[in-house]
């Protein structure tokens, strides 16, 4: 199988980036094996100290999915700004922001709305065996993830299996929304982060949390800082003390967190909320 030999300059940890709650398509085995479809693809990989080992893609595929080109000891050092992240950091080392398919990203997150990471993985492998293709793979079968016309020309009601509740029109209607999914990608890809957040936010189902995690996942727009109710009460405690956290999040509130996070951890804000997530429980 292909390796690849990380650099001792640049860390990564594929536990950390896989487990930390980005991704909703991976499986870990007890024998350290991570399973997952990315695109067309079924990928098995595992990591050995300093060797990653991985089956069924390429040595690029695997170096730009997992941002392996990323100098992440430079975005560390820039958002390194005080005690509380800098702890962040050293409980999370090695985590990177994968390079998510922007189409399932979105639809990913629309998904994700008021719901725990067991049920939004459901919900995706739901969508993915109803309306994707099968690939076999080592004696399994995967499913690749649907393109907006398979979903939109089923209808609503081809939707109603996957259990989505009251997220099942938004799907339906965004699907309905993206006839062409690369010139939408690449539309959103080329504008500046406050527009494509403005863009976003006008297909159905798409708040700013989703709007951010959309941006941050799947386009690298690492301004892009994602508030939900563990950032904000991290943010309370921490860095703005005199937030109401017994209110609903407005947005008035949501903007001043993002307006913070961007001033005080710079451009690469968005890693900073990812350590700050991934090590909420430590």
């Amino acid at each position: 199988m292909p390796k690849i030999t990380l650099s001792d300059h640049q860390p990564f940890s594929l536990d950390q980036t896989l487990g930390c709650g980005q991704v909703f398509r991976w499986d870990r085995a007890e024998d350290g094996w991570w399973y997952g479809i990315v695109k067309d693809k079924a990928i098995k990989i595992r990591q050995d100290g300093s060797i990653l080992v991985f089956k069924g893609a390429t040595t690029t595929f695997i170096r730009n999915y997992f941002s392996l080109d990323l100098d992440l000891k430079e975005v560390i050092k820039s958002i390194d700004q005080d005690p509380f992240i800098h702890a962040a950091i050293g409980s999370c080392t090695g985590l990177r922001l994968v390079r998510q398919p922007p189409w399932e990203c979105l639809i990913s997150y629309i998904c994700s709305t008021n719901s725990n990471i067991p049920t939004i993985r459901r919900r995706i492998a739901s969508l993915a065996e109803q309306f994707g293709k099968a690939i076999e793979f080592e004696g399994r079968t995967y499913y690749t993830f649907p393109n907006p016309t398979s979903i939109a020309c089923e209808g609503n009601e081809g939707l109603t299996l996957c259990k989505l509740g009251y997220r099942q029109p938004y799907v339906f209607g965004t699907s309905c929304s993206v006839t062409d999914e690369r010139q939408w990608e690449e539309r959103i890809r080329r504008l500046p982060y406050d527009d494509a957040r403005k863009e976003l936010m006008t297909l159905h189902g798409v708040g700013p949390k989703a709007a951010d995690c959309i941006l941050l996942f799947a386009f690298q727009k690492y301004e892009a800082f994602p508030v939900d109710v563990w950032i904000r009460r991290i943010m309370q405690r921490n860095y703005i003390r005199n937030l109401d956290l017994d209110a609903g999040l407005t947005n008035r509130d949501y903007n001043r967190i993002r307006g913070f996070a961007r001033e005080h951890f710079g451009d690469y804000c968005g890693y900073a909320q990812e350590y700050l997530y991934a090590a909420r429980n430590g």
